[in-house]
């Protein structure tokens, strides 16, 4: 297949998926359009665990982890690292689309950029390290709303809404990601994925098989809980293995030698993807039900919207978390997609959902999605990000909406999809009485 002449923005964006070559968008693009802004929706770089060697976590392994240079949920140095570089990249980026003039001295106008992030320790620290590489003379004042470890109801992804109907409907959408055999059919699924993680960890080893005889993840007692002004949450092995699986990929990040990452175990690529996987499933299971993503991503959908259609403005950086990316996208009714090069393959660590806007020579505008990660060599080699070694460029596709010849959606297509989203809302099976948030 012969490919046309890229630009050295998105040079890389060439993706080899199941034996085939997809091409993303030619030199003569930039005679056809301008970017004229870039909306993102970023998830936190490389933290330490969400609990600490001491914990329950601990109790699931003989080994010890790795040395974290942070406390729990914290960034850590490496995450600070590469977020500065993807900043520095995006930079370049914007640059080299005449969106700003010279990074390196550009200070932004009132209202034409926007940083916010939520009031947690990671997420403000990413957004800082990111504006820092971008713009770094700016100085640029990171927008948060409460101090630190304080969830913003803007990305925290609880339901604000809830009745029985709401949680009939989500449940039998919960279920039919496991096929005829619903819940069970989900904890089927990682069985294998299972057997990895316990090897990994030496579980039948570990603290707790010697005290709870805990010695495999069980596959039949996967319980969800939807409760009003709270996360999805779950009970069972899932959610222990999630546990787990989120340690061992941050482990694979941060530490240099893979064996040791391992605790020992040589685990080939698609070992550590399978261990990644836990956490993928795990996240899809609590987020991305069309029913649940519509009700915890609503003040999300409406912050992006907004930003879109702001006078005036080059730039929004949004800094969340995964479950963040992935209720958006589902609630935008995003294709089926598993991201190259990288063992987390939803929204990789550090991923931003990044959304370009256009002004065709047509006088239309146009919109394109996709997900910008750091492959996994990339954050486990802390490889410096320019325009001829950029980070992945994954597309994202829309149910239902058809791209032009280069692959852009009609912006009023696109804030059509948004406000389908946000009014799905309303639209959320009720009965009385109605519980609803403030």
């Amino acid at each position: 297949m012969k490919l046309k002449k890229m630009t050295a923005a998105i040079c890389l964006s060439v993706l080899t998926l199941a034996g085939s070559v997809q091409a993303e968008r030619p030199a003569s693009f930039h005679d056809d359009y301008q970017l004229e802004e870039m909306v993102i929706l970023s998830r936190h770089n490389i933290r330490s665990p969400l609990s600490g060697n001491g914990s329950a976590l601990g109790n699931l392994t003989p080994h010890t982890w790795f040395r974290w240079t942070s406390g729990p949920s914290e960034l850590s140095l490496r995450g600070g690292q590469l977020e500065t570089m993807m900043g520095q990249y995006f930079g370049q980026w914007l640059e080299s689309e005449g969106v700003i003039k010279d990074k390196n001295t550009y200070i932004p106008a009132e209202g034409e950029m926007r940083f916010y992030a939520n009031s947690m320790q990671r997420t403000i620290a990413t957004a800082q390290y990111f504006s820092s590489g971008m713009l770094p003379v700016a100085n640029v004042t990171i927008e948060h709303k409460f101090a630190p470890s304080k969830m913003d109801p803007v990305f925290h992804p609880q339901l604000t809404f809830m009745s029985d109907a709401f949680r009939t409907q989500a449940m039998k959408e919960i279920s039919a990601m496991g096929g005829q055999k619903g819940l069970q059919g989900i904890n089927d699924k990682v069985e294998n994925n299972y057997r990895i993680i316990e090897k990994a960890l030496d579980l039948k080893d570990s603290p707790a098989a010697k005290k709870d005889g805990l010695t495999k993840f069980r596959s039949d007692d996967l319980q969800i809980l939807l409760e009003i002004n709270k996360e999805p949450a779950m009970k069972g092995s899932l959610k222990q293995a999630n546990s787990a699986s989120d340690a061992f990929i941050l482990q694979y990040y941060e530490e240099p030698d893979k064996v040791k990452a391992g605790f020992g175990h040589k685990l080939t690529q698609k070992e550590w993807e399978e261990i990644a996987g836990i956490k993928d499933v795990y996240g899809d299971v609590l987020f991305t039900a069309p029913s649940v993503a519509v009700n915890v991503a609503h003040p999300l959908l409406q912050e992006m919207s907004r930003e879109l259609a702001v006078p005036g403005r080059k730039f929004t950086f949004l800094c969340g978390h995964d479950s963040n990316i992935a209720s958006v996208l589902a609630a935008l009714e995003a294709e089926e997609y598993d991201v190259p090069q990288s063992i987390e393959k939803k929204t990789p660590i550090g991923s931003k959902l990044v959304i370009e806007k256009f002004k065709g020579k047509d006088g239309k505008e146009y919109a394109a999605l996709s997900i910008v990660y750091q492959t996994t060599d990339q954050l486990r080699d802390r490889t410096a990000l320019t325009l001829d070694n950029p980070p992945m460029i994954y597309p994202i596709q829309l149910k239902g909406l058809k791209a032009n010849s280069d692959g852009l959606y009609q912006l009023e297509d696109l804030q059509a999809r948004f406000d389908k989203a946000i009014r799905a809302y309303d639209a959320l099976p009720q009965d009385a009485p109605v519980q609803k948030a403030a």
